[in-house]
């Protein structure tokens, strides 16, 4: 019995905004279908996952404002390879066998759309990526 993939669809949440219709592309239907679930049940990891980027980055990215921070996270995704890889197997590692399967198939391009989410979903928690110590005085 495939446990695993009934565990791992249970624990996704719903995407009320991802809908899947008939005239979707593949790449779009596993965007909705997979790729925003698992990126959405990911964020506490992912913008965790970011703040250390930052804190082994000199902790740069606090001192800019928001439009330079906002350059900073999509430089960091695009340009950094062994990040980028990193937050792709954060997102990776929540795919059923038969996800990965229809992922691999096509990885490149779902890859661009990952990373787009993930930047996206960073973006929009902007607010959550502050210094530790900055939020502990609030």
């Amino acid at each position: 019995m495939n446990t695993r993939h009934l565990n791992l669809k249970s624990i996704r949440p719903e995407v009320p905004e991802a809908t899947i219709n008939d005239s979707m592309s593949s790449d779009e239907r596993f965007q909705n279908q997979v790729l925003r679930p698992v990126i959405k049940l990911q964020n506490d990891l992912l913008i965790e996952v970011f703040k250390n980027y930052a804190n082994k980055h000199k902790s740069v990215f606090y001192g800019l404002k928001l439009d330079k921070r906002i350059d900073y996270i999509e430089n960091a995704i695009q340009r950094d390879m062994k990040f980028r890889n990193s937050l792709k197997g954060i997102v990776i590692g929540q795919f059923t066998v038969e996800e990965y399967l229809i992922y691999i198939q096509n990885s490149s391009a779902l890859n661009k759309r990952m990373m787009q989410l993930v930047k996206e979903r960073l973006i929009n928690n902007i607010q959550l990526l502050e210094k530790p110590e900055l939020l502990a005085v609030v």
